[in-house]
């Protein structure tokens, strides 16, 4: 099952949702991380041309809209309306203080007239592109150096009509990497909320070299067979909160990243202070990630209340040589999975290199990684923990993870592991014995 129908979805998200409510002790948010702002002066995207039929090219409206409001400035800033319709349109760029409101039954669709498409430098913490060498195509909604933007509506849509990009991919026919849906970088103060995201033609939304964000009430949708569309990769960014979304997608729903080997190295951009809580979803790759590209550094990230079904592994934190940087105070806690291939897997050989100048000796530090209150059923296998041997993963504390494999009832596929150190408490079936024989225990008792 790849996805749900919409109506069942709804019905399906609010029950999780409830689930979530009762189990905690508090219904924390993202509330107070970036105040909502009130903007009284507003605009649509008709007032400047624009036609909703689906048909006609909405780019020049778009970008004079934006250019009306960053030049033609009004106290509080503007709100750019979206009104119901369908507004084809190439890629545009966003400006402080808006906000691009969604009406219900707007939907913003990508031109899929790619030869048009603008390119833009690689990223500096990958040093090429993604996926092919070069520069990049820019997003279709793009960002730069921004602030005091809100992206938001009644769950109106934004489409990147994707499948032409993935077809370019699977023929090997891209000359540079694909545009993400929606990227924003150098950029802070951002809430991202009440949106659909359906077909991007790569990651979904990234935030990079970014503060303070906030992303909530998200449906990110893409097809389970859909070529590296992840839902939502915060990389080198901090103060990000993202929470009580849905997400089925083609690759990691949650994927916290900082930069590519040497690139990333030498950028030296962490990502810091992440909050993820209350996601659902699918997908055939991980729940929620931390890595592969790490280069820059991953620390204190809190991921809890996941419900994750059909999905690949549950949990991924996935570093390699090369890399370098610190993953370190990673707490996963109250994560339901259902269908899984592999429920919990730590990997230092995961994701590959931009070019052959990667330093061997640069190994990954990992640290204080917590799993705690994980749960699941139809799950194939448990884990596999797996350090480096010139770099052992330490201080990871499993406690109350109880994974049941097929039929139910039936204990999954034990663990596998290596180059590992840490303690296990209340694991099921038995943990291997590298979080067995450990000495002291007591960083993981917190965990209980």
């Amino acid at each position: 099952m790849s996805q749900l129908h919409p109506a069942l979805f709804l019905c399906f998200l609010a029950f999780t949702l409830l689930l979530n409510w009762a189990s905690a002790s508090s219904l924390a948010t993202c509330s107070g991380t970036v105040p909502m702002t009130n903007r009284q002066d507003v605009i649509s995207i008709a007032d400047f041309g624009g036609v909703g039929d689906g048909r006609t090219l909405n780019t020049g409206a778009f970008r004079m809209a934006i250019y009306r409001i960053e030049h033609v400035k009004r106290s509080g800033g503007t709100v750019l309306y979206i009104p119901p319709g369908v507004w084809l349109t190439g890629s545009f760029n966003l400006t402080s203080h808006m906000t691009l409101y969604l009406a219900r039954g707007a939907v913003i669709k990508a031109t899929q007239d790619t030869w048009s498409w603008p390119l833009i430098e690689p990223l500096p913490s990958y040093g090429r592109g993604r996926e092919r060498p070069g520069g990049r195509y820019m997003s279709f909604i793009h960002g730069d150096g921004i602030d005091d933007v809100i992206i938001t509506g009644e769950n109106g849509t934004i489409d990147g009509q994707g499948g032409i990009w993935w077809n370019m991919w699977r023929q090997g026919s891209l000359k540079y990497t694909r545009p993400n849906l929606l990227e924003l970088m150098h950029s802070k103060n951002i809430i991202i909320s009440n949106v659909i995201f359906k077909n991007s033609p790569f990651w979904n939304i990234h935030p990079v070299y970014c503060s303070n964000m906030v992303l909530r009430y998200l449906t990110i949708l893409a097809p389970y067979d859909s070529p590296n569309t992840d839902g939502i990769d915060p990389d080198s960014s901090s103060n990000v909160c993202i929470e009580d979304c849905y997400i089925a997608t083609g690759d990691d729903l949650v994927a916290v990243k900082s930069g590519w080997d040497e690139y990333g190295i030498a950028y030296g951009r962490s990502s810091n202070g992440i909050t993820i809580r209350r996601i659902t979803g699918s997908t055939p790759f991980a729940g929620i990630a931390i890595g592969s590209e790490t280069s820059g550094g991953v620390m204190n990230v809190v991921a809890e209340h996941v419900n994750l079904f059909n999905t690949g592994v549950g949990v991924h934190l996935k570093t390699n040589i090369g890399r370098g940087g610190v993953i370190k105070n990673i707490t996963f806690s109250d994560i339901y999975m259902d269908k899984v291939r592999k429920g919990i897997k730590i990997a230092g050989d995961v994701g590959d290199h931009p070019d052959s100048r990667y330093n061997p000796n640069a190994l990954p530090k990992v640290e204080g990684i917590t799993l705690k209150n994980i749960w699941g059923v139809n799950v194939q296998q448990a884990g596999s923990l797996q350090g480096l041997r010139g770099s052992p993963f330490t201080r990871i504390c499993l406690s109350n993870v109880n994974l049941s494999g097929t039929p139910l009832g039936a204990s999954a596929v034990s663990w596998k592991c290596g180059d590992i150190s840490g303690a296990a408490l209340a694991v099921h079936p038995s943990p291997c014995q590298e979080l067995i024989s450990s000495q002291s225990t007591s960083f993981c008792y917190g965990a209980v």
